[in-house]
């Protein structure tokens, strides 16, 4: 029998490849697609006022009332500006390191940065949260910080969740770009240096075009994971965002919350889009 399989796969590469990757695709296809394949049809349904059962009727009710309610405007354009916004910080903050990391660290400091980077990420997701909550609140570290300066934190709020989901996401960024960073021979940057040109110049002419698909990269993790986390505004701020009117619905109005999720679906499609059209894309 063994043998025989062997035969069967003899001389046929693309046959081996099939097979070898038949199981991950299967379970993508079924998990994963499978899954977007049944939020978009819930979507579609309405539940019963009255009875509070789901109808499987299809309709664009959940979708009219999401472009029809003030508040649900309110809390899209809410998420996509505060993910707008921790992925700009994030690209400039991670850009010097990543430059440092790549091309002016010795190779011990090198690998000292790299795990600088990736140790927050083998901490708890809710401790680094819940560390957060504590030095924003009225009495927390921040507040005492800049007390003898007449200044006073954030507290709880917008601004808050800006602030750590721009903390918890920033490894995301580094490393994506130290990675397209890494990949610029440096004789490039010698040879835009020997031309005359600035360091201003040679980073806007040279280093950032190059490295633009590493950003991009770097951003579609950012926008993300912004776009759909619930848990970081659900303890630092008492705003709503996509991911908790979500997750406050999914048990009342199951449809309503799966015709909202389509929404961040949407978003980073647009984005990915825009992105390609930029060119972020060519060079990958």
């Amino acid at each position: 029998m063994t043998r025989r399989l062997a035969g069967f796969f003899h001389g046929r590469p693309h046959l081996q490849v099939g097979a070898l990757l038949a199981g991950p695709v299967g379970w993508l296809v079924v998990g994963y697609l499978g899954s977007l394949a049944i939020l978009l049809i819930a979507a579609f349904w309405t539940v019963d006022p009255l009875s509070g059962e789901i109808v499987h009727n299809l309709s664009l009710e959940n979708f009219k009332t999401l472009l029809d309610e003030p508040v649900y405007r309110d809390i899209v354009g809410r998420t996509v500006l505060i993910a707008a916004l921790v992925t700009l910080t994030d690209a400039v903050l991670a850009f010097p390191i990543a430059f440092y990391m790549a091309k002016v660290a010795s190779r011990r400091g090198k690998a000292l940065l790299i795990v600088a980077v990736l140790l927050p990420l083998w901490s708890s997701y809710l401790v680094k949260v819940y560390s957060w909550r504590t030095m924003l609140s009225a009495d927390g570290v921040i507040n005492w910080a800049l007390s003898p300066l007449g200044l006073h934190g954030p507290g709880f709020g917008n601004t808050a969740v800006w602030l750590v989901m721009s903390y918890l996401w920033l490894p995301y960024m580094i490393l994506p770009i130290y990675a397209g960073l890494e990949r610029i021979p440096n004789s490039l940057i010698s040879a835009s240096e020997d031309l005359g040109a600035s360091p201003f110049t040679t980073f806007r002419r040279v280093i950032l075009p190059l490295a633009f698909p590493a950003v991009v990269a770097g951003s579609i993790f950012t926008f993300a994971l912004t776009l759909g986390d619930y848990i970081t505004p659900r303890l630092v701020s008492n705003s709503q965002f996509i991911g908790n009117v979500i997750f406050n619905n999914i048990t009342n109005n199951q449809p309503l919350a799966s015709a909202l999720a389509l929404v961040p679906i949407v978003v980073m499609i647009a984005y990915l889009l825009v992105a390609r059209k930029l060119g972020a894309f060519e060079h990958i």
